[in-house]
C-alpha cells in the first residue's frame, strides 16, 4: 500500500508538473506534509527531508520530460544556461536557508507561495500577445518549432537577477522553481509558452541535481523512501511532456490555478494551527 502511493505521488506530481513547467513540487510537497498527518509511516517528513527528497524526484521529472522536449526541440539551451549561471548558486543559499525554518513556517510560507503563484498564473491567461519584442535591446532569440517562427528577447542583467531569486526559492521550498520562472519567460521577455515550459524543465534539471546533491551532504535524503517514488516519476514526466504538446495554454493555466489556491489555503490553515 505504501510504496502505491509512492508511485502515484510520483506519477501525478512528474505528469502534472512536466505539463505545466513546474517540476513538481508544488503536487510532490502538499502530498507528503498531508500524508505525514495522517500516516505513522510517513512521520520521516520535515521541512528539510520533504524538501531533499522533492529535488530528488524532480531530477528524474526533468531528465524524463527535458529528454522528451529534446525529441520536439523546444528546449532553449542557450537561455538555459545563462540562467543557470545565477540560479544555481540562487538555489545553494535556498538549501542553507531551509536548514532554519521549522514545521508551521514552512507550512505557511509554502501556502502563500503557492497562493502568489496561482495569482502569476491567472495573470499570464489574460495578458496580450507581446508585440514589442523586435524593439527591445538585449539578447535576443529566434526558435523554429514545427513551422512557426517565434521571436524573443530578453535584457541578461535582469533576466539573472531573477533566475537567482528563483534559485534561492527553489532551493528553499524544493519546488524546482518552474512555477516561478515560467509566468516570468512568459510575462516579462515574451517566451512562447511551449518554449518556456521546454527550457525551464532543462534548466530544473541542472539546479535540482545541484540541489539534490547538497541535501545529500546534509543527510536530509532517505534513499530507502525515495527510490520508490522514482519509477512513477520517469513514466509521469514522459507523459506530461507529450501531453504539454496535445494541451492548450489556457486550459493548462487555469486547471492548475484553482489546485493551488485550494493547497495553499490548507497548508496555511495547518501552519497555524
Amino acid at each position: 500500500m505504501i510504496v502505491g502511493y509512492m508511485f502515484l505521488i510520483g506519477f501525478f506530481t512528474a505528469c502534472i508538473g512536466s505539463i505545466a513547467g513546474l517540476g513538481g513540487g508544488m503536487i510532490f510537497i502538499p502530498s507528503m506534509l498531508f500524508l505525514s498527518k495522517f500516516h505513522p509511516q510517513f512521520s520521516w517528513v520535515n521541512p528539510q527531508t520533504v524538501v531533499g527528497m522533492s529535488l530528488a524526484v524532480m531530477v528524474i521529472t526533468a531528465l524524463s520530460s527535458t529528454l522528451t522536449y529534446f525529441k520536439q526541440k523546444t528546449v532553449d539551451i542557450k537561455t538555459g544556461m545563462m540562467f543557470l549561471l545565477a540560479g544555481i548558486p540562487g538555489s545553494l543559499t535556498g538549501v542553507y536557508v531551509n536548514r532554519l525554518m521549522d514545521g508551521n513556517e514552512f507550512y505557511i510560507y509554502f501556502g502563500v507561495l503557492m497562493i502568489l503563484i496561482s495569482f502569476m498564473f491567472s495573470v499570464r491567461t489574460n495578458i496580450p500577445e507581446r508585440t514589442d519584442i523586435q524593439k527591445k535591446k538585449g539578447v535576443k532569440r529566434t526558435f523554429h518549432v514545427k513551422g512557426e517562427t517565434y521571436t524573443y528577447s530578453f535584457s541578461p542583467v535582469p533576466a539573472m537577477g531573477i533566475a537567482f531569486v528563483v534559485g534561492v526559492v527553489s532551493g528553499l521550498f524544493g519546488i524546482g522553481g518552474g512555477s516561478l520562472m515560467v509566468p516570468v519567460m512568459v510575462l516579462i521577455f515574451g517566451f512562447p509558452i511551449h518554449i518556456a515550459v521546454a527550457t525551464t524543465m532543462f534548466i530544473i534539471l541542472i539546479s535540482s541535481s545541484i540541489g539534490t546533491l547538497a541535501h545529500i551532504s546534509l543527510g536530509h535524503i532517505f534513499w530507502e523512501h525515495v527510490l520508490f517514488f522514482l519509477p512513477g516519476a520517469w513514466i509521469g514526466g514522459v507523459a506530461g511532456a507529450k501531453m504539454n504538446h496535445r494541451l492548450k495554454g489556457d486550459t493548462i493555466e487555469i486547471l492548475f490555478s484553482v489546485l493551488l489556491v485550494m493547497i495553499g489555503i490548507r497548508l496555511i490553515w495547518n501552519g497555524f494551527m
